[in-house]
């Protein structure tokens, strides 16, 4: 502690000049002024001493055009070391000030002639190295020095620094005190002194009307470039005729991961149901590239990243009925130096019912011989049992009895395959019109489209599940008892 308790308590307004004592001693000297600036303080501090000297002690700023602004930017460390030596790419970004650029006029001719300089100049790479954001800065400090030793700058700590860019972001660094109490800082010297300071906000409150006001300005501009953007993008949409829903799905192939060979590719195709359609020039299927796997944990994974896109359009008939939805059907295969391919696992992906972001990771199985001659034969000379028709991996679409047997088919579980899906949906009836108030008519409409599908869908399913196990059931039970039971009911 300092021999006498020392408490100050300052209000500092933005880009305000506040003197430390060695500004003081050295702008009072005139052989020390140099620049405009030290003139300008020379004559302040002259009138401050007339005045009776400054009313701060140990508080004080530096502003956005002092020295100490532009070496704290320029000797700012990256790291915590310290003895750290700064790389050339710390050397030459430290020459790059965010601030004000010189305002040019530039044509617009001249502007679309020179998209690209071939030939940059070095103030040119200075200005256009990073997003040139100006941004003013102000640092309040303090001046902790022993008692009576005021005026060293081996003393001077940064209490708070304040940075305003271009945009109107204030930063405060650090945040006001608030409730978190104040802040400590340790100084090592002839006695150890701890320093603890508080910063707060002693900004007026707005008042309601400049309030209302700015906010009405703020409506005002958001128009305007709410005007500019529809402008911009039209009104020329095409509207899907009543009863009609129009499925759009922005779709990526992300990675594959966990299968037994490396350089994987995929194979995908979309069945389209009963009452779904597209357009003749819509691409259905794909092939992705050839990617060669990476270890990632305890997985050998390929990242694809590839993108697709699928359109098409659903027309209602039947008002009572729920559709069906479209299926992804995809394998997945390996390619080897002799470009022999093999079935490294077959899965399919039902679209989702309900529009936004999807990020599904479909697990994959492929089909297994008897003996271990199919695996050899996989081995050494490729090839492998496959399917040849791909809706097998569901319900195949020529499919047209009651049950379906897959009993002796031999499966291995391989790998899985991580999509990213953005599902779009436009129909006339999301067209919300609450003046009206018009009754429903189809099932569209009492759904309000399909995003209660999903749920709707998988509540009748499970229903005719549970119907179907009641009557097999009640058909395994003996006559007698069904009998019995009923004449007691």
């Amino acid at each position: 502690r300092p021999p006498e308790d020392e408490e100050e308590e300052v209000e500092v307004g933005w880009q305000e000049k506040l003197f430390s004592q060695f500004e003081v001693d050295l702008y009072l000297n005139e052989s020390a002024c140099q620049t405009p600036l030290d003139w300008q303080y020379h004559e302040e501090i002259r009138k401050l001493e007339k005045a009776g000297g400054r009313k701060n002690c140990r508080i004080f700023t530096y502003t956005d055009h002092d020295r100490f602004t532009n070496l704290e930017e320029l000797c700012q460390k990256v790291t915590d070391l310290d003895h750290e030596v700064p790389s050339y790419l710390v050397e030459r970004m430290a020459n790059v000030r965010r601030r004000r650029p010189d305002r040019r006029p530039v044509e617009a001719s001249s502007l679309k002639s020179k998209i690209i300089t071939w030939e940059p100049s070095e103030e040119f790479i200075k200005n256009n190295h990073v997003i040139n954001t100006p941004v003013q800065t102000m640092y309040i400090m303090g001046d902790l020095g022993p008692y009576g030793k005021l005026g060293h700058r081996e003393y001077e700590n940064v209490l708070c620094t304040i940075k305003v860019d271009g945009n109107g972001v204030i930063t405060v660094k650090p945040d006001f005190s608030g409730t978190k109490g104040p802040y400590r800082i340790e100084l090592d010297g002839e006695k150890r002194e701890v320093w603890e300071y508080t910063i707060e906000n002693a900004s007026a409150q707005v008042q309601p009307e400049e309030e209302e006001r700015e906010q009405r300005v703020f409506r005002e501009l958001y128009g305007r470039h709410r005007d500019y953007l529809s402008g911009l993008v039209g009104s020329d949409f095409e509207m899907p005729l009543p009863g009609t829903l129009r499925l759009f799905v922005n779709g990526e192939i992300v990675s594959a991961q966990g299968y037994e060979y490396d350089n994987l590719y995929v194979h995908f195709f979309l069945e389209l149901p009963d009452k779904w359609s597209s357009s003749p020039f819509q691409q259905l299927s794909g092939v992705t590239q050839t990617c060669a796997t990476k270890a990632v944990g305890r997985d050998n994974v390929a990242y694809f990243c590839y993108p697709f896109t699928l359109d098409m359009f659903y027309t209602q008939e039947d008002e009572d009925s729920l559709p069906q939805w479209p299926v992804l059907y995809f394998e997945v295969l390996s390619l080897d130096f002799w470009q022999r391919y093999r079935v490294e696992g077959y899965g399919s992906l039902v679209l989702p019912t309900c529009p936004g972001v999807h990020m599904l990771t479909i697990p994959t199985w492929r089909p297994v011989g008897l003996g271990p001659v199919a695996e050899m034969r996989r081995f050494f000379i490729g090839g492998s049992p496959e399917l040849e028709d791909l809706t097998y991996i569901r319900i195949p679409s020529t499919f047209k009895g009651k049950r379906l047997s897959r009993f002796g088919f031999r499966t291995e579980t391989t790998g899985s395959v991580t999509f990213r899906l953005y599902c779009l949906q436009q129909s006339r009836a999301f067209l919300e019109n609450s003046a009206q108030r018009q009754r429903m008519q189809s099932v569209l409409d009492r759904l309000g489209g399909f995003s209660q599908q999903s749920s709707v869908y998988n509540v009748l399913e499970a229903f005719q599940r549970a119907r179907r196990r009641m009557q097999e059931a009640r058909e395994s039970l003996p006559q007698d008892l069904i009998s019995t039971s009923a004449s007691a009911v």
